[in-house]
């Protein structure tokens, strides 16, 4: 039963749906909420480490000084070869930390609810999203900050029609824009939070939430075999 370090950087931001995947898939949980309990060391991770998203964007360490050191913490773990699976912000600060370029705000818009992602081939044998490739292209998307350029040596893993750059791997570690943990009731949250009707937002997310879990469903598992 590995072990795996979630990083919850934001309290309106949880684990969600995959907690109950994650367990049935054998792993045991140990959740960090940063701002309270600051970021753990390399050497206390485990087998393991997730880094979930955040209303926050990456660039923001005045405001949340902790930022930069989960942006160490992922080039640590990289470093000794852990497995690393970053979401959403996650996914931003995993660019960022290694080279990569995040753009705040992007004068396009960002994506929200459900959306098609087209997986790259080498998507096809990645150790993490192999599955996920395999049963689906339907996600759940509630971003407007994007990576608009991966690290130097990162593979590709999928995109979508809007952004490029919806998934990558560099090393041990995946990062993925959209949102496999999200159900459509905190999508619906975190939009009633910024002001913005739901109505149509949530009827897709729902037409669409037997490919979304599969998607989901899949990237949890994988993550659980690959930290075994």
């Amino acid at each position: 039963m590995p072990r795996i370090t979630v990083l919850q950087l934001d309290p309106t931001v949880p684990l969600d749906r995959f907690e109950g995947w994650l367990r049935a898939a054998g792993a045991r949980l140990s959740v960090v909420p940063v701002a309270e309990r600051g970021v753990p060391s390399a050497d206390a991770v485990g087998d393991g480490l997730l880094v979930l998203g955040g209303r926050m964007d990456a660039h923001a360490v005045a405001e949340h000084p902790w930022l930069s050191a989960v942006g160490d913490l992922l080039a640590d773990v990289i470093e000794i070869d852990l497995p690393v699976l970053g979401i959403c912000l996650g996914h931003q600060i995993l660019a960022d930390a290694l080279g990569g370029e995040v753009t705040v705000a992007d004068p396009a818009g960002g994506e929200t609810g459900a959306t098609q992602v087209v997986w790259a081939e080498a998507a096809a044998s990645d150790p993490v999203l192999a599955a996920a490739a395999g049963v689906g292209t339907a996600v759940a998307e509630s971003h407007h900050d994007v990576v608009t350029r991966l690290p130097e040596g990162a593979v590709l893993l999928a995109s979508s029609e809007k952004y490029p750059h919806q998934a990558f791997r560099v090393g041990s570690a995946v990062g993925v824009q959209f949102h496999p943990e999200a159900s459509p009731e905190l999508v619906r949250r975190w939009e009633e939070a910024d002001g913005n009707d739901t109505t149509e937002l949530v009827a897709g997310l729902r037409a669409n939430d037997a490919e979304i879990v599969a998607v989901g469903r899949a990237v949890a598992e994988g993550f659980v075999r690959a930290c075994a």
